[in-house]
Formats: C-alpha cells, structure tokens, sequence
C-alpha cells in the first residue's frame, strides 16, 4: 500500500473522511470521501497527516493555502476557499512551490502549473413541491458573519441590508435562517465591541432580539428551501471569477429559486433562466417588487430551466465525480500509480 498525506486545517485522526464533518455543519465531507475511495482503487491511502507518522508518503495534497514547512516529495493544492478570507490561495509565489495547483480562479490559469477545478456538488434532481406548495415568501440561510476590513465587494454587508430592508419594510415577506443570529453582528473596532456588549445583555435580560426576522439554526437547508419560492443567494464577496460556491446550487436542488449576486462570470456556467441576477436591480425595494410579480407559471418555467440545467452535461463540471476525477487522473499521470 503507497500512503499520501492530505493536509486540512484543523483535521487530525482522519476528520477529513468522518462521515459526519465536526467542523462544518453542512457537512461536505462526501467529497473528501470519495477522493480517498478513488485514490485507494490506485493502491493510495489518503490519510491526515498525523495518521502518516513513521511512513513514507508519495505525496501530499494540501487543501486551501497553509503555512507548512518541510513537506518532501511531490505537493498538490486544491485552493477551493475565497482568497480574501484564504490570501495564499492566489499568492502566486507561494502557488509556484506546487507540482499542480486545483482551483476555480480563471485569472490563475496563465501559471504553467494550475487545473480549473470548481467547487464540487453533488449535482441531482429532483421532482420539487410548487409555488403555492411554498408558504415562505423568502428567506437568507447564512451565518452571522462579517469581514474585519471595509471591502468594495463585501457581501455579508449586502446581506445585512436585505435582512433590514424586509424587517423595516415587509416583515410577512421573509425568513432568516442561520447561525449566530441571535446575537449582534460581529464587532471588531473598540466602538463596536461596546456597542455590540450593550445589546448581548439586553438579548440576555430584556428579550432584545438583534434580528427579528430569526427563526433559528437548521440541519437542512434542502428542507427550508423547499418550502421557500424565493432565496436570496449572496456570496461572501462580488465579482470573483468562475468563484460559484455550493449557496446556488443548495437552491436549484430544492427547487427554489435563487436571486444571486456573486461570481460575474455566473451566467456562463449557469443559465440566467435558472436564477435572478441581483445586479440588475438597484436595491432589495427593487428585487421584492419583481419577485411580488412572478405567478405560478412563471415560476414553473424557472423550475423547468433549472431542471434542464442540472440534466445537462454542463451542470455535470460542477459535481463531485467531476472533481475527484480531475484530480485523480493527474496525480496518478504523474507518479505512475
């Protein structure tokens, strides 16, 4: 048996592979999963590196950019994460230490040692409840997150503007859903951290709720979504390109429809008759008011062209099998396994 190393961020004794993730609770583990079934068909145990003590490994593979010194032998990275909140994912210095580099960023391709991988799904269909089988208006599923720094892109700060436009404007209209809700947003200048003190006790003492649209943490989001007609859909930031995370694709398998702002290259990976691209509005006012004006035809014909979608062989680039392949095949190209 030949052993190789996969490096990941706060995973020891194999959580890579856990079939239920303790660190993410969506749990995205089948990827990693599957990655290490297709490696063991080679003759490859992919293990954390812990796991690997005292043997030799054919190689690494290390997943999103880390400090780490003395790895020997050939080295992989498959740079999934946003590089604002993951910087070394488009240092290009440090990308250069690579035999091959897996990522989505089209702008990396020019290097002579990078794939275009996108962020993998397990791409599926199924049939889908209605628009009148759908008593949620709308809703956001996210955690309660924000960036430290003032950012041109920042969308956790167009995500805020959303939930406060509906709880001002059209409360019966939306849902929050998502972790850390129940608290005040993050704070990070001293101003804000006392700001931020002051309303935690009085959601301890006086009920104070810092969102009212909150309806709490979920398992599921497929569960949500599919009793939801309308999601807003907003990456972490704007205007990455190719950069597609798993937030649209949780709704077109629900069959709810996304109004997404994220990726500018998004309409040619994914049919813009499969979602509503929120840059072609001014503001949320904008967006609630075309949404009030979709019937139930109109909306099946968005399911129809998502389901079209999802049964096409480009939806297919974004799946799973897609992705473990692509790196399979290139490192068994070049170790010979």
């Amino acid at each position: 048996m030949i052993f190789a190393n996969y490096f990941q961020q706060d995973r020891i004794e194999n959580a890579s592979f856990e079939e239920v993730d303790r660190h993410h609770t969506y749990n995205p583990t089948f990827t990693n999963r599957l990655l290490r079934a297709e490696f063991l068909k080679h003759g490859v145990e992919l293990n954390n590196p812990d796991v690997n003590l005292g043997r030799m490994a054919a190689f690494s593979i290390l997943h999103d950019g880390q400090s780490i010194e003395n790895i020997t032998g050939p080295q992989y990275l498959i740079a999934t994460e946003n590089p604002f909140i993951c910087p070394l994912n488009r240092d290009k210095k440090y990308l250069s230490r690579f035999d091959q580099v897996f990522t989505w960023n089209r702008d990396l391709l020019p290097l002579p040692n990078v794939t275009q991988l996108f962020i993998p799904n397990q791409i599926h269909w199924e049939i889908s409840p209605t628009y009148s089988e759908r008593p949620i208006f709308s809703c956001l599923i996210n955690a309660n997150k924000a960036f430290p720094q003032k950012m041109k892109s920042d969308l956790y700060r167009e995500r805020i503007n959303v939930i406060r436009w509906y709880e001002k404007n059209a409360p019966e209209y939306f849902s929050l859903f998502g972790l850390g809700w129940s608290k005040p947003s993050p704070a990070f200048t001293p101003i804000q951290k006392i700001s931020r003190r002051f309303k935690r006790l009085a959601s301890q003492i006086y009920g104070y709720q810092p969102f009212p649209s909150y309806r709490g943490e979920i398992e599921d989001k497929l569960t949500i979504y599919r009793k939801t007609k309308f999601a807003y859909c907003y990456e972490n930031v704007a205007d990455l390109p190719d950069y597609i995370s798993e937030k649209i694709f949780d709704c077109l398998f629900a069959g709810c429809i996304p109004v997404y702002w994220g990726s500018q290259t998004i309409s040619e990976r994914i049919p813009n008759s499969c979602f509503i691209d929120r840059r072609n509005f001014k503001d949320t006012a904008e967006v609630h008011r075309f949404l009030l004006t979709i019937d139930a035809q109109q909306y099946q014909l968005y399911q129809e062209n998502i389901k079209a979608f999802l049964q096409s062989a480009a939806a297919m680039q974004f799946d799973t099998s897609t992705y473990v392949d692509k790196i399979v095949r290139k490192i068994s190209s070049d170790l010979n396994l």
